[in-house]
């Protein structure tokens, strides 16, 4: 069965963007974004909100046809436009780039979906991370690292009443010192 896999970058001080959405200080370099082009390349889909993909598909369908992208941006912007992508939206009406709508995450479906071949699926967003994670959805945490403190900002866990037990499976530092932290789950967890 295909594991979803949530993976995310975060500050030292656990939160994923600015209070106003700012991920400028995010230190994606070619190391850490060929990093990224490697584990994202062997999945079986995307699963974002719809916030998180309508970022992505403003930017990433045409990135390497900027002559100022790097080897690994522009390898991401084909990696990106041939996935899979399922957008989890209430609200979205139609879209582009391989991608299906979802309204809900339902459990049924998303179990469903696990079953089916293929590589592993990548979990994007804090959002939808959270409701995956209200159903026990998540098999496995890939949570980078980044050095820097930013005050406040959004979150990469909500409050929850959740005990999730996780493994450590690896911890890989990169050169610009972010920190891969991989966390596999456990048997013994208990839903919130």
């Amino acid at each position: 069965m295909r594991k979803i896999i949530l993976s995310m970058s975060v500050s030292l001080d656990g939160f994923i963007e600015g209070p106003d959405r700012q991920i400028d200080w995010h230190m994606v370099d070619d190391e850490l974004h060929s990093h990224f082009n490697e584990q994202l390349r062997s999945m079986g889909g995307f699963l974002t909100g719809r916030v998180t993909h309508e970022l992505m598909a403003g930017f990433w369908p045409t990135a390497d046809s900027d002559p100022s992208s790097t080897g690994p941006v522009a390898e991401f912007a084909g990696i990106w436009r041939d996935m899979p992508k399922i957008v989890f939206s209430r609200t979205l009406e139609r879209t582009d780039w391989n991608t299906t709508i979802v309204r809900d995450v339902l459990v049924e479906e998303i179990m469903a979906l696990k079953a089916q071949p293929g590589g592993d699926l990548a979990l994007g967003g804090a959002d939808l991370a959270a409701a995956f994670m209200r159903h026990d959805l998540i098999d496995e945490f890939r949570v980078y690292i980044h050095p820097i403190l930013i005050g406040r900002g959004k979150p990469l866990f909500q409050a929850s009443d959740a005990t999730v037990n996780l493994r450590l499976a690896e911890t890989r530092t990169f050169g610009n010192g972010v920190v891969l932290l991989r966390y596999e789950r456990t048997e013994a967890s208990s839903p919130g």
